[in-house]
């Protein structure tokens, strides 16, 4: 197997940012852009709030550019995926589809992934009045009408945050209780803008189609055993049922949290294997944007950077 300085698993802002900061820092990097090469920003048609872009760009425009910098100060690219990895030895030892290879460090950068409703049109409209990220997308729906769907402290917060641009956000729980914290929900009972329907499950996201096409009501189910249906006007849908991190692989090889998230040293990158680090989505189940994940990558380069040299030392 071929021996590495540093390999990047993962090829979004966080692995990209890594990879610019190791390879000026002249550590060579390798990335093995995975299942999704650009991370989750490929689905993005729009990104608004990345700074340095006064008009929108197109998320994978965006991830485009990030390896073009990259690659230009010497970072390798491989187009495989890991799965499997033998962090108790060392150097540790990482087995892609196609190609395996040994590393002294490993920043670790797979991301996250939303979980979806699985409903009719969701597809459809994704991206077009279907999200799964208020912070990113709330801006498109002001003064407009949106659903957001779920029942705990994503859900709530979602409604909340959508509540200061939206005229009406309507919270669709399929039970008659929520999940969120206290707080949380006394926050959202208060918010006039906020309407809870309770009972009730997205069956169907309709909308109208066409280039300037989206989304125009949803078709909920009851869940209280009348089998009743009802229609409910709105502009967007915000699925709020958490995000799953892609970590399954480093089971067993790395402490994670009880969701599945790499855990870190508050204030590093550093997580419980030494020379091997985590950024972005995959380690961060509070902020999930591509400003902080690219802000985790350097951080993880100047990480690995440093106890690279004390190793060396």
């Amino acid at each position: 197997m071929e021996r590495r300085r540093l390999v990047i698993i993962g090829s979004g802002a966080a692995g990209w940012t890594a990879a610019l900061y190791a390879a000026r820092a002249g550590l060579k990097p390798l990335v093995v852009a995975g299942i999704q090469p650009g991370g989750q920003l490929t689905i993005t048609d729009d990104v608004e709030n990345y700074p340095g872009f006064p008009d929108p760009i197109g998320g994978p425009e965006l991830m485009a550019r990030m390896e073009q910098q990259a690659l230009r100060y010497g970072t390798e690219v491989v187009h495989d995926t890991i799965v499997r990895v033998d962090f108790d030895r060392y150097p540790y030892v990482l087995e892609g589809d196609e190609h395996s290879w040994t590393a002294d460090s490993v920043i670790i950068a797979t991301g996250a992934a939303a979980r979806w409703l699985g409903v009719k049109g969701e597809e459809t409209y994704r991206g077009r009045g279907v999200s799964a990220c208020a912070t990113c997308d709330g801006f498109f729906y002001r003064n407009k009408q949106v659903a957001v769907v779920g029942g705990g402290n994503s859900a709530v917060e979602e409604a909340l945050y959508l509540a200061n641009l939206c005229s009406k956000v309507h919270l669709i729980h399929r039970r008659d209780t929520l999940k969120a914290e206290r707080i949380l929900q006394e926050r959202l009972l208060a918010n006039p803008r906020i309407e809870l329907r309770w009972n009730r499950a997205v069956a169907e996201i309709a909308g109208t189609e066409g280039p300037a096409g989206g989304v125009t009501h949803v078709i909920l189910d009851r869940t209280d055993g009348s089998g009743a249906q009802e229609e409910l006007r709105v502009d967007g849908v915000f699925a709020a049922i958490g995000h799953d991190p892609a970590t399954a692989v480093f089971k067993g090889q790395l402490d994670l949290d009880e969701h599945g998230y790499v855990k870190v040293v508050p204030g590093t990158t550093r997580t419980s294997r030494d020379l091997i680090m985590a950024a972005g989505d995959c380690a961060d189940p509070n902020w999930r944007q591509a400003v902080t994940a690219a802000g985790m990558g350097c951080m993880a380069a100047l990480d690995i950077e440093r106890a690279l040299a004390a190793k060396n030392a």
